[in-house]
């Protein structure tokens, strides 16, 4: 079975945007979705990439016109401006790793933290928003949470980050097919043009 890695972070709007979409391709074209947590903060720094705060005025003005162009066209619940953004991931990221290492569904998981950013106005740095959101997806959130930061979980975490490194991502949402690299949402129909062709 083909394979797409997915790296992300959990508070991407981008990620948001296309985590469904991606879902759908995976099953349209039986492809298997490795979902691949990383810090985007040291990715970043290694980079030339710039959190929110600390782009240029005309950077931040344009991001704002293609949220509302995207929300538009997908017909997506979006805040464009959430109540809990930005937001600490990483015990949301440690919970998604942690469900994947014990064979849980980790892609379902990652896109309902990305929904209680986007469209719910949930803060998924708050413990107990953390395990309601997992609780909701009929996983043990309790235990997830505490799974977040063991070794087990920090070395999948710092290996998805080297991974990204390696393969030349510099952005989330990335997916790698192949030799192939697409950054962000509004690179799905390439993505799955790519698997098309190869099937």
């Amino acid at each position: 079975m083909p394979k797409i890695d997915y790296y992300l972070t959990l508070v991407s709007p981008y990620a948001y945007m296309g985590h469904a979409r991606l879902v759908e391709i995976g099953q349209r074209q039986k492809t298997s979705i490795h979902i691949k947590p990383v810090n985007m903060g040291f990715i970043f720094s290694q980079t030339g990439g710039l959190p929110l705060a600390q782009r240029p005025p005309a950077r931040q003005a344009y991001r704002m016109q293609e949220l509302k162009r995207w929300r538009a066209h997908l017909n997506l619940p979006l805040n464009l401006e959430p109540a809990f953004f930005p937001a600490n991931d990483r015990d949301a990221a440690g919970m998604v790793i942690a469900a994947n290492l014990k064979g849980e569904n980790a892609i379902d998981l990652a896109g309902a933290f990305l929904r209680a950013v986007w469209a719910e106005e949930k803060n998924i740095a708050d413990r107990e928003t953390l395990i309601s959101v997992a609780n909701a997806q009929g996983l043990d959130g309790e235990t997830l949470l505490k799974k977040s930061h063991s070794s087990d979980v920090n070395a999948v975490w710092d290996l998805n980050t080297q991974d990204a490194m390696t393969v030349g991502v510099f952005g989330a949402p990335t997916y790698i097919y192949g030799a192939h690299m697409f950054w962000g949402q509004d690179r799905l129909d390439f993505l799955e043009q790519s698997l098309v062709a190869d099937a």
